[in-house]
């Protein structure tokens, strides 16, 4: 009876150890600044899976080497449940390639704990642009002195589906990186630059002011924010299905029962209406991942990017 009862006790601890986490409060780590889209994402989650869990869930923002500071803390940190990255294609697909010595492993270092969701880029130019349409925007680009594109930097997603689009369409497209995407919008909208991709959720108001023109959608389907957009696909563009995404990590050697809780816990937040809502108003499109699904996805996703990456030539380090 003892060693029965000793068993039982032992059990009930393990369980009350993967249950809520002790209560102790969870950090989620933002590996941007705040305001941006992994930023406004990660508070949504954040907020929607603290009441599910009913525990406090602190975001922290660590911005920094293209959100390889912040992912790296994660991937160091213990493996108790309580730290946690909003990881995105950037983070965990493009960093691979573009850097030589990326502090971790995306595949090794990290347990997929829930897919968030994805947004397509919308192909954005200036009302006064003369490119009406991609064969205009070809035509630009075939000029000697050819046309520029914008992007929130070197190897985001922005840049490389612009590389994509130059190969694609070929003529001389120009790269020009800036710090921010929003400054790289803004440089489109004043003419500065010809054209760039963009997330539906900062592009939308500019075009309904008037004050951009999208031309095309970088995914496989058209955009719920912006479903009067052809993809590019349907303007003739061959396989063209880039899009930008969010999940959720935990450090790799996290115990199965507290990834279990975590995992359902996610599943239940993210289905809740209100989140649904405020995702969607993020141009986040939702789609339903098994956990076996995720490791699947995240492979498939570090050799498309990797093989952009390449063509381009982009590097950081």
């Amino acid at each position: 009876m003892n060693r029965r009862l000793l068993i039982a006790l032992t059990l009930a601890a393990l369980a009350h150890g993967a249950d809520a986490q002790d209560g102790a409060p969870i950090k989620m780590v933002v590996p941007f600044g705040p305001g941006t889209t992994t930023d406004t994402v990660g508070r949504v989650v954040a907020d929607a899976l603290g009441k599910t869990l009913h525990q406090t869930i602190i975001v922290d923002n660590r911005a920094g080497a293209g959100g390889a500071l912040g992912s790296d803390t994660v991937a160091k940190a213990a493996p108790d449940g309580r730290t946690l990255v909003m990881g995105t294609v950037g983070t965990h697909a493009i960093n691979a390639a573009l850097f030589r010595k990326l502090p971790y492993d995306t595949l090794r270092d990290f347990a997929p704990v829930a897919f968030i969701g994805y947004t397509p880029t919308l192909l954005v130019v200036a009302p006064a642009s003369p490119a009406k349409s991609l064969k205009d925007l070809a035509a630009l680009a075939a000029r000697p002195e050819g046309i520029t594109f914008a992007s929130a930097g070197n190897g985001t997603s922005g840049h490389l589906a612009g590389e994509l689009l130059a190969q694609r369409l070929g003529g001389r497209m120009i790269h020009v990186p800036y710090k921010e995407g929003a400054v790289a919008m803004t440089s489109v909208m004043s003419g500065q630059a010809d054209f760039m991709f963009y997330h539906p959720a900062a592009v939308m108001p500019q075009i309904k002011a008037g004050k951009l023109r999208a031309l095309g959608a970088s995914s496989a389907v058209r955009s719920a924010a912006a479903s009067d957009v052809p993809t590019l696909m349907e303007q003739g563009i061959k396989d063209f299905d880039l899009v930008a995404w969010f999940m959720l990590y935990a450090p790799a050697a996290t115990p199965a029962a507290t990834l279990a809780q975590l995992r359902s816990a996610s599943a239940n937040a993210l289905a809740l209406p209100d989140v649904v809502a405020r995702l969607r108003d993020q141009g986040i499109e939702q789609r339903a991942m098994k956990p076996d699904e995720m490791v699947p996805f995240n492979q498939g996703e570090l050799v498309k990017w990797a093989e952009l990456v390449k063509r381009s030539g982009a590097q950081v380090d």
